[in-house]
């Protein structure tokens, strides 16, 4: 299905693309914002999160149940989220309501109203969020893990904050920041499906054009990784989890298609190592894999496993033995040409979903500021060699940059960095 993608993008700085499919009936609309919880303050930590939510509670013309009702008239499920680089807000409906999807969130996103009782009742809600992170294990540990890898970098906050600064946000002090940031600026507008780029950009200047550009630029400084080993108690587990983790590529570096398949090929399906060599051979867990996080300037591959406590020391020791072996060795030409099909197939295949040929647009222009096509996409899949492989698996795979992490009932558990020696 050939790619018909087309840009606009206006004096506020708003950017509008669009990815026209022929024959199908379905239309995805992304608002998508060049900001998260790692611009943020520090006194303001979680409050894109915040505002994220807050968004939803009501316009100066639509209440909260009118923004449900809505939502459940068009037939589409309206998916928001907020990560350290971004927050989103997409809906996938019929073709015919593109219009009306537009409008809707459109309204919610140019037009909060953030009440104060709304505010009260909405920061109830996530503070109890944070306890339903705190009671499920592998969300926990992901929290504390980066915050012990990130420090006091904003990469190791919570994207949600904490309940102090939750509380803090007062109607006056949501509005300011939702100004500063969420606006044309920072905005992406994504379609996909049977869309029309000139309907998009009239709908989009209707609702934005008048809205000057800001200079909201907000960076942060490029993080140190800290190499932790981090014990946590938890005696109510019944499973201990545990993540291993290394320094890798940002997401804008070339070599981020090698960290892709590097990924796959140590832990990204049922045929990787860890899969085999873990769950297969030794049945020593359920869930275990691996993958490349990459942020827009730094990295990290990660181990993750869920396992028995007297079961994470050898969970632990087979890891690092394959980290090891392809820091050492690197891997065959069977296992780079099984991920890189596994790759393009999982490409192809979203070629089919307006939903995700959206989310590419989007995160093609927020990450490398133009499109990527699939075919440039292919090409540099294909041409990742076992050498590159292996190069970075031996600059980023070694000792004294490996971090561990483990959770659960673990009765006095020591592992000590000799025991994460990979050289």
């Amino acid at each position: 299905m050939k790619e018909v993608i087309e840009e606009t993008r206006l004096n506020n700085g708003l950017t509008i693309l669009t990815d026209r499919m022929s024959g199908v009936r379905s239309a995805t609309l992304g608002f998508f914002f060049r900001v998260g919880s790692r611009q943020e303050p520090l006194e303001l930590n979680g409050i894109s999160h915040f505002i994220e939510h807050t968004v939803f509670k009501g316009t100066a013309k639509r209440s909260a149940l009118d923004i449900a009702i809505e939502t459940d008239r068009l037939g589409g499920n309206l998916d928001a989220f907020t990560s350290h680089e971004e927050t989103g807000f997409a809906i996938k409906v019929i073709d015919d309501q593109l219009a009306n999807a537009f409008d809707l969130i459109a309204d919610m996103l140019a037009n909060p109203r953030f009440d104060k009782a709304d505010l009260e009742s909405e920061q109830r809600v996530i503070i109890e969020e944070m306890k339903m992170v705190e009671d499920s294990p592998e969300e926990h540990l992901g929290d504390l893990f980066n915050e012990a890898v990130f420090g006091s970098h904003p990469l190791g906050l919570s994207i949600a904050g904490t309940p102090k600064t939750v509380k803090s946000f007062s109607p006056e002090r949501t509005r300011q920041y939702h100004e500063q940031v969420f606006n044309p600026s920072n905005l992406v507008i994504a379609a996909a499906g049977n869309v029309e780029h000139s309907q998009v950009v009239d709908l989009a200047a209707q609702f934005f054009s008048s809205q000057v550009k800001k200079d909201n630029s907000t960076t942060s400084p490029v993080p140190t990784l800290a190499a932790p080993i981090l014990i946590t108690l938890n005696p109510n587990l019944e499973q201990a989890h545990l993540i291993i983790s290394t320094p890798l590529v940002s997401g804008t570096d070339e070599r981020r298609y090698a960290a892709d398949l590097l990924g796959g090929i140590m832990g990204g399906g049922t045929s990787s190592r860890l899969w085999q060599k873990i769950r297969e051979e030794r049945g020593l867990a359920y869930s275990v894999g691996s993958s490349a996080i990459m942020y827009q300037d730094c990295g990290m591959f990660s181990i993750f496993a869920g396992t028995s406590p007297d079961q994470v020391g050898e969970v632990v020791d087979l890891s690092i033995a394959e980290l090891r072996d392809v820091a050492k060795n690197g891997v065959t030409e069977a296992e780079l040409d099984l991920a890189k099909q596994q790759t393009v197939s999982s490409i192809l295949l979203g070629l089919e979903d307006s939903a995700g040929r959206a989310a590419t647009l989007a995160q093609s222009e927020l990450i490398h500021g133009r499109q990527i096509s699939v075919e440039e996409a292919l090409e540099k899949i294909n041409a990742v060699a076992v050498a590159d492989i292996h190069a970075l698996a031996s600059e980023n795979f070694r000792t004294e940059k490996a971090a561990f992490a483990v959770l659960g009932d673990l009765k006095g558990l020591e592992i000590e960095r000799e025991r994460l020696s990979i050289g």
